[in-house]
């Protein structure tokens, strides 16, 4: 299976975010940087995963990103789930519609692959994610400009 883009942006800005120190609240904008992402697709993505409950965001001076506790401690599952939607991996009902489908089987094969592969990641949190040799690395990343 393979991950949308947003997926995998959103993936990384809450990595990035998990090896912050507690005094850092890095912006969008720096994050982006930080990941070598366009600013307007980490924009995006940040307010995907405010709404999702996984980062907060503050505006104004003194504010930034952070990764809440649920962000932090939940699953990555879970999190990729929220993301990338639990439909068809293949476009059975596109038009024209696959003339199989009432009577395929691959459509169930493969929605149990993709399930497996879900719960493969269920058991992960982004903490974890970020442990040694990830963590240092994360946190030299990014200092030129965003695109």
């Amino acid at each position: 299976m393979r991950l949308t883009k947003s997926t995998d942006i959103a993936l990384r800005i809450a990595m990035r975010l998990a090896v912050a120190r507690d005094d850092e609240a890095p912006t969008t904008r720096e994050v982006a940087a930080a990941i070598d992402v366009p600013y307007t697709h980490a924009a995006k993505v940040v307010s995907r995963l405010q709404h999702l409950g996984v980062v907060e965001a503050r505006r104004g001076r003194g504010g930034g990103l952070s990764l809440t506790t649920a962000g932090r401690l939940g699953s990555v599952g879970r999190l990729v789930r929220e993301l990338e939607g639990t439909g068809d991996v293949v476009g059975c009902e596109d038009e024209p519609p696959c003339p199989l489908r009432g009577a395929c089987r691959l459509r169930g094969a493969l929605r149990a692959a993709q399930e497996a592969f879900f719960a493969t990641l269920d058991p992960i949190t982004v903490e974890e994610l970020t442990g040694p040799p990830t963590g240092p690395v994360l946190l030299t990343l990014g200092t030129g400009p965003a695109h």
